[in-house]
């Protein structure tokens, strides 16, 4: 049974890249930024997650699914 998806780039990844008990967040959930990284690459401002999603070190992500989440820094307060 193929148990991979397509991404944006064409290339296949696992359904679940997840082998965490208790599993990551899905790529839907809204907490999905809290799932673990599974190939960081700091030098270049991004990292996979375990949940296939793309996060950027402007805090910006890419879905499995295609879509773009913006960037969503928080905003400095003025004292």
């Amino acid at each position: 049974m193929d148990r991979t998806i397509p991404t944006v780039t064409g290339t296949r990844l696992p359904d679940s890249l997840c082998t965490h008990t208790p599993k990551c967040p899905t790529a839907d959930s809204p907490d999905r930024e809290a799932a673990h990284v599974v190939a960081g690459h700091p030098e270049q401002g991004w990292s996979l997650l375990c949940n296939a999603v793309l996060l950027f070190e402007d805090t910006g992500e890419l879905l499995p699914d295609g879509r773009i989440v913006a960037p969503h820094r928080p905003v400095a307060a003025l004292v």
